[in-house]
């Protein structure tokens, strides 16, 4: 029923407004354009004594707000100043009373601590939870974690997890020859699963079955170090796929036991690649002919012609 000289409120949907952290514009931009929208503008401060302010630039009253920041250290941000960025602007949007706000965090730190291996050791992956949870963020949503179901458990607002494997998988077969035979290596025996997603989505697309094959710890006085292959890569071209490339050397120690295996051909696949330490030279002497990774994390770390020849 329509009354006279009464005001209607205007139904027309409005669409999700989208932010990119200052660190993460160049993503966020990325994002956006793909979506055929633009980023919501904001500010962000910092102050003589280290402290941070964030904040929007524009009315998110009822809105629903996605927030793009990726949670790596960099030399003019580490992790922890990035995360409180995040929660800050996060706290700032829940306050100016956006409808619902998800945390789209492409890469998240703080994930590999995900078990106690030690007496008192923290399980820092629920506590980054509860801080997330804190300033009342509706959904977080990131890619490829290092252990999905710690992570899942971890969180009681609701998650979305992102897997990577059906986009290395569209990217190898596109690269290599129907006739070349596959086989696929996770670095080690907890990426098992990881490993046989990408091995199946190739399954799918290339009208073979690749093996599948992985790298079993060897345990001694207590500690334990990458050990021997086990599965078939002898005459295939072998994808060495895992979450994320920190120093290198695990991939590296894999590459090498595929090579004595026999392999025709060696590459890697991870969604985030971290390159700390002596990542370049350990990477660059392996016998890896070429690294597929995603943008979640930009090869800072690395010398332009090496990831231009790599």
């Amino acid at each position: 029923m329509t009354l006279f000289g009464s005001k209607q409120p205007n139904m027309t949907p409005q669409l999700p407004l989208l932010f990119a952290l200052n660190a993460t514009h160049a993503f966020g931009a990325r994002v956006a354009e793909h979506l055929g929208t633009v980023l919501g503008t904001h500010e962000e401060r910092e102050f003589e004594d280290g402290e941070h302010k964030a904040r929007p630039l524009e009315n998110v009253r009822g809105r629903d707000v996605y927030v793009m920041h990726s949670l790596y250290s960099e030399p003019t941000a580490s992790v922890n100043d990035k995360l409180i960025r995040l929660l800050l602007f996060i706290g700032a949007l829940r306050d100016a009373a956006a409808a619902r706000v998800t945390a789209v965090v492409p890469y998240l730190g703080y994930a590999r601590k995900d078990m106690k291996t030690q007496p008192r050791d923290p399980v820092t992956t629920r506590y980054i939870a509860a801080l997330f949870e804190a300033v009342n963020t509706d959904r977080v949503v990131t890619l490829d974690v290092h252990n999905l179901a710690a992570f899942q458990n971890a969180f009681r607002c609701r998650t979305d997890h992102l897997d990577t494997s059906a986009l290395f998988a569209r990217y190898f077969t596109a690269r290599l020859d129907d006739s070349i035979r596959v086989a696929v290596v996770s670095p080690d025996a907890g990426g098992m699963k990881r490993a046989e997603r990408l091995r199946r989505q190739l399954a799918q697309l290339r009208g073979d079955e690749p093996t599948l094959a992985f790298m079993e710890k060897a345990r001694a006085k207590g500690t334990s170090k990458s050990g021997k292959l086990v599965g078939d890569v002898a005459d295939r071209a072998t994808i060495i796929v895992d979450d994320l490339i920190s120093t290198g050397g695990t991939l590296a120690h894999a590459a090498r036991a595929c090579r004595d295996a026999g392999a025709a051909a060696i590459y890697a696949a991870a969604a985030h690649g971290l390159f700390t330490g002596d990542a370049e030279r350990t990477l660059d002497d392996s016998p890896i002919q070429l690294f597929a990774i995603t943008d979640t994390i930009p090869p800072f770390r690395l010398p332009p012609e090496l990831v231009r020849r790599r």
